[in-house]
């Protein structure tokens, strides 16, 4: 988890410094088409089993919100302090809430509510609150960007249940390869060879980036790697500090302290809930 917080740090690094030549859309493209490269091998050496699936429906919905959530985040990320928009990241945890109840028919109990509804205080502590209150674009565009990834979340949560995690990563590399093709051939232009290399790197550090993270939730308890986790906040804060003189203010770093807690306290409360239905479900065995 602690290899996923500073992989992240680095690929935003890499977005915010490439994002005055390479838009959003263009640099998406890029982080599609290496982590489609990286994941090729196994895909020749699996063939058709690297895409076997029951219900590519779902798949194509989660693949196509996965790109537009990127193109969004990347955005955001271009054009606010990499601090800001890290803290704002973090609000997909809170549309899971929403989303759990009205799309996997999950029960939704008050407390799980009542954090959500705190989270989101906190989203509006980030956003300035008060007679200056300004939503400007770059935050909506990570809001958006964050409800997207909410919702590929639920799809994954869905398709687990019958796919393993390849498929699901392999399918999601080569859709979203297709779907970045349409913003990269508007916004294209010809990369000089150290940008080249760099928006490369970018792609692969992203991948590697998920790996990790798939693997640390996959090999540790959820409820213990999601504080590891917020170390991005600290990791991205630095490096916004270090290398591009950004300063995190008083409201961001409250709402940020706002919007961990209460996800938290929601990543807690869903580990101890499956604890008590899986004891629960033992005793009746």
């Amino acid at each position: 988890m602690l290899g996923s917080a500073l992989g992240f740090t680095a690929m935003t690094v890499l977005i915010k410094f490439l994002g005055d030549d390479y838009p959003a859309a263009l640099q998406t493209f890029y982080r599609q088409a290496a982590g489609f490269a990286v994941l090729l091998p196994l895909i020749l050496r699996r063939g058709r089993a690297a895409y076997a699936t029951t219900r590519p429906g779902i798949l194509l919905f989660r693949s196509a919100a996965g790109t537009l959530a990127m193109i969004l985040s990347f955005y955001a990320f271009q054009k606010m302090p990499l601090a800001d928009a890290n803290a704002l990241s973090f609000t997909r945890t809170l549309w899971l809430v929403p989303l759990a109840a009205f799309v996997v028919r999950e029960r939704v109990g008050p407390l799980r509510i009542a954090a959500a509804l705190v989270g989101f205080g906190g989203v509006l502590l980030m956003l300035r609150p008060g007679a200056d209150f300004s939503l400007g674009l770059p935050a909506l565009a990570m809001l958006a960007a964050s409800f997207l990834f909410a919702l590929t979340i639920t799809g994954m949560k869905v398709m687990t249940r019958d796919h393993s995690p390849t498929v699901l990563l392999v399918w999601a590399m080569t859709l979203g390869l297709i779907f970045s093709l349409p913003g990269a051939f508007i916004a294209w232009r010809w990369p000089e060879p150290v940008d080249l290399a760099l928006l490369c790197l970018m792609g692969v550090i992203g991948t590697a980036t998920q790996a990790c993270y798939i693997k640390g939730m996959q090999a540790g308890d959820a409820a213990a790697m999601a504080p590891i986790d917020y170390t991005r906040l600290v990791f991205t804060a630095a490096a916004g500090f270090l290398l591009f003189q950004e300063v995190p203010t008083v409201w961001t770093l409250a709402g940020a302290g706002v919007v961990v807690a209460s996800t938290l306290f929601i990543t807690l409360r869903e580990q101890q809930l499956a604890r008590s239905a899986k004891l629960s479900g033992e005793a009746d065995a």
